[in-house]
């Protein structure tokens, strides 16, 4: 006999982990695009040589571009008021996902011999086309948490379960990626090193002969000389598309929304889009405030550090290909408050726990600016504790950092009468996708500062450099985890007591404007 699905009060499936599990599978979806984006600064520097001052540029010019169009497709969302088979979010996420089974390999096109002006083209058209697609899907999928549910535990849950699948999703490409587009160049008699003049058929710290086949040497440096292998970066991200894709129909099938898509309060009389009244509003709401600047430090420092951390690899520790491996290693404490979030929620509160794990990666942050003063035998060791202290600091707010969204648009509800689901998360990703294009550019330029020659590739660069990006990492995580602590600290104001009040008026209006909505149907 066939099991009886229970149901809630709406006659909805009750929420369970179905629910948690498809929420988590679109975030793997979106990850499988979101964590490319790290590799396209090194993909365009490293391989297609682009001079740091001009790459910094571009990026610039498209992430902005990124951050703006994110509060026109939450509009667009918000004020879209026709009847899909799937639903409005769904309808739209469906759209975003086909667009991504190939957008994503656009921005990787290999064409390193091409004059400056093409890959200057190359470069914007493929990450526009990108970026379109990616927010057509994640905007609507950012959004859903607060219609999926309206039960703080069960938000947090699936804010917990967003971040097991952005991991998740994170993690694959993070660790994968590195290992099949590195390689180690060998010695094949001709004594050529890519980028650098000349022959070179001694082993710079032993002055012995190369023999075939071995691992080559920068002799600027003396650590293992690498190359990246841009042709398999863009069949890496065709592939990552494809999974992308795969996950994102296994959320559309297996989640349920239960609020109504078409009575959610967004711009109120479906005005057109300001975004100066949007900005007004949303700089009101001073959760929205703090919970996304908190975002802009995690971003800032943590993906701007990306590509530094890749050429540190390269160049300090010769081994681009583990740069991965190291990187997860170091977050995979993350997983450790997974199982206990809602506990540690319920009991602490989301900000309160959120703060105390910021102090801790601040001591991960100050551990990381040991490591470049230490021998370089025990650099890496160094590194590593410092990485692994703030990875557990990160735990707790990168489980709940959504839900914290979440109830930012509670909050705008409470304090001034609309949700605005759509307009106040997109506002949330425009300043988190500028962090995202302003980190990576300043940091482009700091690395030009700071020695780094595109033409010279990795293998070129001077021990001076080298030296240069262990300490530039180091600082990038120390100010991800200061802005981090600003805007959950002190700005962010919905600590537990604050939110079980919020929660318990919402609940009172709502049933108190319930009759009114059937009177108004009938």
């Amino acid at each position: 006999m066939k099991k009886q699905t229970q149901t809630d009060a709406k006659g909805f499936p009750k929420f369970g982990m179905r629910d948690k599990i498809a929420y988590a599978a679109g975030d793997f979806g979106c990850n499988m695009s979101f964590a490319l984006k790290g590799t396209v600064q090194t993909f365009w520097l490293v391989y297609m040589a682009m001079e740091t001052g001009l790459l910094s540029l571009l990026l610039l010019l498209v992430q902005i571009w990124d951050a703006v169009n994110d509060p026109m497709i939450g509009s667009l969302i918000d004020n879209d008021r026709r009847k899909y088979k799937m639903g409005k979010f769904k309808t739209y996420i469906f759209i975003g996902a086909c667009g991504l089974l190939v957008a994503g390999a656009a921005v990787f096109l290999p064409f390193p011999n091409a004059p400056v002006v093409v890959k200057a083209i190359l470069f914007v058209l493929g990450y526009l086309i990108w970026d379109a697609c990616y927010t057509v899907a994640n905007v609507p999928y950012g959004s859903m948490l607060s219609l999926v549910t309206e039960n703080v535990a069960e938000r947090a849950q699936l804010s917990t379960w967003r971040s097991i699948g952005s991991m998740v999703g994170g993690m694959i490409p993070g660790i994968v990626l590195p290992m099949i587009i590195w390689q180690k160049v060998l010695y094949d008699g001709s004594g050529k090193i890519p980028n650098m003049e000349g022959t070179y058929h001694n082993n710079p710290l032993t002055g012995d002969p190369y023999e075939i086949g071995e691992v080559m040497r920068s002799p600027l440096t003396g650590e293992k000389a690498q190359i990246l292998l841009g042709d398999r970066v863009f069949w890496a991200a065709l592939l990552m598309g494809v999974l992308g894709f795969i996950a994102f129909m296994f959320m559309i099938k297996k989640i349920t929304v239960r609020v109504d898509e078409n009575t959610v309060k967004t711009n109120e009389g479906g005005a057109k889009f300001n975004v100066l009244v949007a900005f007004k509003n949303f700089m009101k709401n001073r959760p929205a405030v703090g919970a996304t600047l908190a975002a802009m430090g995690m971003f800032l420092g943590m993906q701007s550090a990306t590509t530094a951390n890749a050429i540190m690899f390269a160049t300090y520790f010769g081994m681009a290909e583990l740069s991965g491996v190291v990187q997860m290693v170091g977050f995979l404490p993350m997983f450790i408050f997974m199982p206990f979030i809602t506990k540690i929620v319920t009991k602490y509160g989301k900000k309160e726990a959120s703060v105390f794990g910021t102090i801790v990666s601040m001591i991960g942050g100050l551990i990381m600016l040991i490591f470049p003063l230490v021998d370089k035998s025990m650099a890496m060791i160094v590194y590593l504790i410092g990485l692994v202290v703030f990875g557990i600091g990160m735990g707790v707010y990168t489980c709940v950092s959504w839900a914290m969204m979440g109830d930012a648009i509670d909050y705008n509800e409470w304090k001034f009468g609309t949700r605005e689901e759509g307009t106040v998360y997109s506002l949330h990703s425009f300043f988190r996708k500028l962090a995202q294009g302003v980190g990576p550019s300043v940091v482009l330029l700091i690395m030009g500062a700071l020695g780094y020659v595109s033409e010279l590739g990795t293998i070129g660069q001077s021990a001076a450099t080298a030296k240069n990006m262990c300490w530039l990492v180091a600082g990038l995580y120390m100010f991800s985890a200061v802005l981090q602590f600003i805007g959950l600290a002190v700005i962010y104001n919905l600590d537990k007591k604050t939110v079980g009040v919020m929660t318990e008026e919402l609940s009172a209006r709502h049933a108190a404007e319930a009759p009114a909505e059937g009177e108004a149907a009938n």
